[in-house]
């Protein structure tokens, strides 16, 4: 699972740098900047998910609730 993660990750990340690249060459800087907030966003959200579940499972391993 945790390759799957890092995976996903790096592939959001080459997207949205190849998508950045492209946009910038055209002169549409703006909006190239808001992919880059969008792709680091997608990322923060990941990571979050994966927060929540390292939380849960400490919480169930230590008989919490």
């Amino acid at each position: 699972m945790a390759v799957d993660i890092i995976f996903k990750i790096a592939g959001i990340g080459l997207l949205t740098a190849i998508i950045n690249v492209v946009l910038k060459k055209s002169d549409k800087d703006e909006i190239a900047n808001f992919v880059t907030i969008a792709g680091l966003i997608l990322v923060l959200i990941l990571v979050l998910d994966m927060l929540s579940g390292l939380f849960d499972t400490l919480k169930s391993l230590l008989n919490l609730y």
